[in-house]
């Protein structure tokens, strides 16, 4: 059975998708590390002004009610991350070379991207460990799960605020490595294909050039005997 040979730029275009396929994925960072800065920022500013000189506390019931929803706010664009932060990750340091991690515009994000891993890894354990606890919950007596889910939340929000702090700074530095990377691709990738064009036209032009080689001449009869004179 014959294979048919597909040019440099079809072998090229399949890889250069699959290699930027995380590009996707970078939107919903972006919009998760918006929310958490929206669910941060006005509680810093809204905290201070329940609090005494000290930084304790004046009122009693508006300060925590401030906290639970702001960590609530918060966990919800964690989660984004553990869904989309790895492959996104994955895909900026399979991109990036060697130089922008020494200089460029992505150096300093680059950087602070180092201790990204352990933070997706310990909010992880923390949604696996609610996990269970709400399978654990589906297992009890009926109407318990109403009875505790509520508080549950409330403490998984509260130790899950340590991630989505940390998520704050590392979270906008990823996405914006990331759109460097991706729009650089982007513009590599014209380039890349004209030089595949140009090889296939010069590999066509080359075949079209090359002559046959020729026949060789047969060779020539041997001379007639002369006949005997009577």
């Amino acid at each position: 059975m014959s294979t048919s040979s597909s040019s440099p730029a079809e072998d090229q275009s399949p890889a250069i998708t699959d290699h930027l396929a995380w590009r996707r994925h970078v939107p919903a960072l972006a919009s998760a590390a918006a929310g958490i800065s929206r669910a941060s920022d006005p509680w810093d500013a809204f905290s201070d002004s329940f609090c005494d000189r000290n930084g304790w506390p004046i009122d009693e019931e508006s300060y925590p009610d401030g906290k639970v929803k702001r960590d609530a706010e918060a966990w919800q664009h964690v989660e984004v991350f553990l869904v989309h932060g790895p492959e996104v990750l994955a895909g900026v340091r399979a991109t990036a070379n060697g130089a922008d991690y020494v200089e460029g515009p992505i150096s300093e994000d680059l950087r602070r991207l180092r201790g990204i891993d352990t933070t997706l890894e310990r909010a992880g354990q923390l949604r696996h460990e609610w996990d269970q606890i709400m399978a654990l919950m589906d297992a009890s007596l009926p109407g318990s799960r109403k009875i505790y889910e509520s508080r549950a939340e409330r403490i998984r929000n509260a130790d899950g605020w340590r991630y989505a702090d940390e998520l704050s700074f590392q979270g906008p530095a990823l996405v914006r490595a990331a759109d460097y990377l991706a729009g650089r691709a982007d513009s590599d990738q014209p380039s890349q294909t004209e030089r595949a064009r140009v090889a296939l036209a010069r590999s066509a032009a080359g075949n079209r050039g090359a002559l046959p080689a020729s026949r060789s001449a047969p060779p020539a009869p041997a001379p007639t005997a002369p006949g005997r004179s009577r």
